[in-house]
């Protein structure tokens, strides 16, 4: 509000009270005869890191998605929308599920969409910056929501967009400040050359000077996970919580974590799930102030999941032909398979093969990781009971059928001992074999996809021991041992990094040091692990692959008698022996079969 004060007559007046009419209720204006609200609900719905889901299918699977799209949003914002709204996003809009084959269209399907919602606000991500600037401003162009981006600056110091706008919700004035991380030029420093990005905080710092007076509430709508990266002050959410505590909500983002509200510093931050899968509900209950100004009563915050909503229809319709082509492209033929399958058939019904022996399926996504993250080592899970690539024609989705998820891939550093620690918590996955097993048992707590196998190393699992002693004989191709001292790179996918390996839980105790991260999302530009598998064999293989297998890991431990075992297996294979132990869709048998097993058969 201007800085002007309004006296306490005028402001009667000014509701059509009268002063004496004011003294007759006991000296405060009549709610019923005010022409002013005194009260508000200030609303804001916040959406970011959506990457490209415009519609609830995964074109990389090229099957239905209903966990989260921008048409699901756009139904849940049309339910919860109230004139005195908000909608924002912060970023990371126009890459992923292969939103890249729109880049160069008149109108991007994610701009469409979020034209067609409302959007007030839109603060790029850094995945905004992987395709060149003048891509990047070719879709700011198409933007009717006022786009925010404050620290970005060209080669002639104009900036990329503004930094700051105010916005005027029935009386209120809210100012919104936008700021992308500072990391950008670590993962887009070619696309940047020559222009310059500065520090959040440091432009957020004169903003909010700026601003004071002018506005009711301030928002902060930030391409920032709360946690600053790369130990870069000011590319986290906290550190402008900190500096600025005139912010009163923060809309944090690329981490994609579902944070339903963090009061950091006195300041409100949010942030939501990635792809689309969730909205932010911020709610500010607002008091009317003598000067005819408002005040902040209270606040409060949810996530709301999008999964399994309905889209909204006419949405859909109207990107429906966005759709068509990219279920198009999904079918596009990249490539072939010679020489067999990448997975072996099951020894043991329900066990998949690659949870007990080296395959060419788990070797080929860590040659894939290793490629183009240049990492001296590799992990990665099985992402699904049944994954397998057959020999023969390989299309741009059946790169799904070895990798289910959508994760993208991570660089780090880590040392001999934190590596060795890790591989023990991934062999903690099996059961200890005993005398008489006749086939490997797994902990029945411990879904499959927290298994690893690893690349780039030599290593045995001894399953005869108990875990945390497993991991044997682990040396470099060359048949050096690994030692403990040693830093080396590594690459994993983004749920093992930021569930398991750079936070003190399941790996690494509170106080212990942590791996270092070096970089996100790599080649974000091609998109996330599952793409990286079809431009691999695309452009690196020149569309021929073959099933390698280089059994660089091994079980061992397990001292079983192998006629009885191939009696037993035989047995399970005709369906004439259960398995036992109980296993479901993400969980393996927790018992082995047992010589007294067969016996009982026979």
């Amino acid at each position: 509000m201007p800085n002007k004060k309004i006296t306490r007559r005028t402001f009667l007046q000014a509701a059509g009270v009268s002063a004496a009419a004011a003294a007759v209720a006991g000296g405060a204006p009549a709610a019923s005869a005010c022409l002013w609200p005194l009260q508000m609900d200030l609303q804001i719905l916040a959406t970011s890191d959506t990457h490209g889901r415009f519609l609830p299918w995964d074109y990389a699977a090229n099957k239905a998605d209903t966990s989260g799209s921008v048409a699901q949003q756009a139904a849940a914002i049309s339910q919860r929308r109230t004139p005195s709204t908000i909608v924002v996003d912060a970023g990371d809009t126009i890459q992923g599920n292969s939103a890249e084959l729109f880049l160069q269209d008149e109108m991007h399907p994610m701009s469409a969409g979020m034209n067609a919602i409302g959007y007030d606000v839109w603060v790029t991500g850094n995945h905004e910056f992987n395709f060149g600037m003048d891509t990047l401003k070719r879709v700011i162009a198409q933007q009717k929501a006022k786009v925010l981006v404050g620290n970005v600056y060209a080669p002639d110091g104009t900036p990329l967009a503004d930094g700051y706008t105010i916005l005027n919700k029935q009386g209120v004035k809210v100012g919104v400040i936008g700021m992308v991380t500072p990391n950008i030029t670590r993962w887009d420093s070619k696309n940047l050359e020559g222009w310059t990005v500065t520090n959040p905080v440091d432009e957020c710092r004169k903003l909010t000077k700026q601003l004071r007076g002018q506005v009711d509430v301030l928002l902060g709508v930030m391409h920032m996970d709360p946690e600053s990266e790369y130990g870069v002050y000011g590319s986290g959410a906290r550190d402008l919580a900190e500096a600025c505590p005139e912010f009163d909500v923060i809309v944090a983002a690329h981490g994609h974590r579902s944070v339903p509200g963090e009061m950091i510093n006195g300041v409100l931050v949010v942030e939501n799930s990635g792809n689309a899968s969730t909205l932010s509900e911020i709610h500010l209950q607002l008091k009317r102030k003598w000067d005819g100004g408002w005040s902040i009563d209270q606040r409060t915050s949810e996530i709301v999941s999008m999964k399994d909503l309905p889209a909204d229809a006419a949405l859909s319709q109207q990107l429906a032909g966005y759709d068509a082509r990219a279920k198009a492209d999904a079918e596009t033929l990249i490539g072939e398979l010679r020489g067999g399958n990448m997975a072996p058939e099951n020894d043991v019904v329900n066990i998949p093969q690659p949870m007990v022996q080296d395959t060419a399926l788990l070797d080929f996504i860590n040659e894939v990781q290793m490629y183009y993250t240049g990492a001296k080592v590799s992990a990665t899970a099985l992402t699904s009971m049944t994954s397998q690539m057959k020999e023969g024609p390989i299309r741009k989705c059946d790169t799904a059928s070895i990798y289910t998820y959508q994760n993208t891939l991570y660089k780090l550093e880590m040392n001999g001992a934190q590596l060795r620690s890790f591989m023990e918590w991934s062999a903690g996955f099996f059961k200890t074999w005993v005398p008489g097993d006749l086939t490997v048992a797994f902990d029945p707590s411990t879904r499959y996809y927290l298994y690893d196998a690893f690349e780039g190393v030599n290593y045995e699992i001894d399953v005869s021991q108990e875990p945390g002693g497993r991991i044997r004989n682990l040396t470099w191709p060359d048949g050096s041992p690994v030692r403990d001292e040693e830093v080396f790179t590594v690459a994993v996918n983004n749920y093992r990094a930021t569930t398991q390996l750079l936070i003190a839980a399941d790996i690494f105790a509170p106080g212990e040091p942590l791996p270092k991260l070096l970089e996100i999302d790599v080649r974000g530009d091609l998109g996330g692990i599952r793409e990286l598998l079809g431009e691999y064999i695309r452009t690196v293989k020149g569309g021929v692959i073959q099933p390698k297998v280089n059994n660089n890991w091994k079980l061992v431990g397990t001292n079983w008698d192998e006629a009885k075992r191939a009696q037993a297996l035989k047995l399970l294979a005709e369906g004439k022996m259960p398995l036992p132990g109980s296993s479901t869709s993400r969980t393996l048998p927790g018992a082995a079969v047992t010589e007294a097993d067969l016996a009982a058969v026979k």
